[in-house]
């Protein structure tokens, strides 16, 4: 019986002459694997919605390992994401990190609507690469459930005031004086910590709505990209290429 479902491009595999398999994030079946036979020619009806980055309305029949796209119609291409080299080396990361996830429903929704605002924002170019990535890798743990502890500081309840220090282990702060009696230096400074709270906390529509200076925001990048990859257990080449693009 066909599927009716939305979803968004994350990856693509070519598979023969024209034929590939989609990586879709859905909202109501989290993320699979879909055949899309035919749609790399130029002429076929699949091509425009089975693009990476596409945001489509998908037709699916279930098969025994993968589903089958049968129709696809598409709803937003994101082709603003590679006007530009970093762009492009983001967009891919933020891809990677949604298909790592593996997000199943409900959360799916959340997290499809997380990376499709994020998507908008890159093409849009108004924000600064580092705050975007460090948004999507904060809230995306969030919504998958690692939510950290960072209201106060975990021994002695300090709420602000100079550096904190954040475990990307066990994800919880500690002010300066207490991470300095567990010989830990601080990561995050008055600036970093507040949108490091606002990211967590905030609502969808005031998720983006914050300005850092350089430095505060190198701290809070560095402190989402560690707290991501210790939940991951593990490195992506999407990052690395990122990396080097940007670095």
């Amino acid at each position: 019986m066909p599927i009716a479902t939305t979803g968004l491009v994350l990856r693509q595999v070519k598979l023969g002459e024209a034929d590939q398999i989609l990586t879709l994030l859905t909202p109501d079946l989290g993320v699979i694997s879909a055949s899309a036979k035919g749609s790399l020619r130029l002429k076929n009806k699949l091509f425009s919605a089975c693009g990476h980055f596409s945001y489509s309305e998908f037709v699916l029949t279930s098969g025994r390992s993968h589903y089958f796209v049968d129709d696809a119609q598409v709803k937003k291409v994101f082709y603003g994401v590679s006007s530009t080299v970093e762009g492009l080396a983001l967009a891919s990361y933020m891809a990677e990190v949604a298909a790592e996830l593996s997000p199943a429903p409900p959360e799916a929704e959340a997290q499809l609507r997380l990376l499709l605002n994020c998507l908008y924002m890159i093409c849009e170019k108004k924000r600064p690469w580092r705050q975007l990535k460090a948004i999507y890798e904060l809230r995306a743990l969030c919504l998958a459930g690692y939510m950290p502890d960072i209201l106060a500081c975990a021994n002695c309840g300090k709420y602000d005031g100079g550096s904190f220090y954040f475990s990307p282990v066990e994800g919880r702060l500690l002010c300066a004086d207490c991470a300095d009696r567990e010989r830990h230096l601080p990561n995050l400074d008055p600036g970093a910590l507040y949108a490091l709270r606002h990211i967590c906390l905030s609502e969808d529509n005031k998720l983006f709505s914050f300005s850092l200076a350089d430095a505060s925001l190198k701290n809070l990048s560095g402190v989402c990209e560690q707290y991501l990859l210790t939940h991951l257990d593990h490195g992506l080449k999407t990052l690395d290429f990122l990396k080097t693009v940007v670095e």
